[in-house]
């Protein structure tokens, strides 16, 4: 066994990974403090074809030195828009026909293994602040609410790992029913 050389992985140019088809998802940050959770939210969203990512209130947004470290070059890759509020952006997502999606844990939210995207539906996942979580005016307006299994001590996890497992859960579940 070896590892693979950057050749052998035959990744996409920036160029060629904004002409390509995305997955229907998107990404809202609502109100992170990290820099380096964003980058790192960058980052994966790129790994997985996300469509775009929205930052929302205080969440910082490139170029910023935190944010670029931690993206690896992913800020020119995957497209992003800013937006004041949480709010504004589940607005304008949910009139453009996307199901809200919150990652957190609510009296209503499904386990992350049990939830099944419908095929053909664009989800956008809001994913919280690193202490408050999801604002609860935003909850509010989410169509649905997952939350990711644990068995240790703690009751969360960071948010850019968050991200990782809720956007791979879904990228394969997608995947799958195709």
């Amino acid at each position: 066994m070896r590892k693979l050389s950057m050749e052998e992985l035959n990744r996409l140019t920036v160029a060629d990974f904004k002409n390509t088809q995305k997955f229907p998802l998107s990404l809202v940050l609502d109100n992170v403090r990290s820099l380096h959770n964003v980058g790192a939210a960058f980052r994966t969203a790129d790994a997985f074809a996300v469509e775009k990512i929205w930052l929302c209130g205080i969440t910082g947004r490139p170029p910023q030195r935190e944010i670029t470290k931690t993206a690896l070059g992913s800020t020119e890759s995957v497209a992003w828009e800013y937006v004041p509020t949480t709010l504004e952006a589940v607005q304008q997502l949910k009139a453009a026909g996307y199901t809200v999606v919150a990652v957190e844990q609510t009296t209503g939210s499904v386990p992350l293994p049990a939830f099944q995207p419908a095929p053909g539906v664009a989800y956008a996942l809001v994913m919280g602040n690193e202490v408050f979580g999801v604002d609860d005016d935003v909850l509010a307006l989410c169509d649905a609410a997952v939350e990711i299994p644990q068995f240790g001590t703690k009751h969360s996890l960071n948010v850019s790992v968050a991200a990782g497992v809720v956007l791979w859960d879904f990228i394969s579940k997608i995947t799958q029913a195709h």
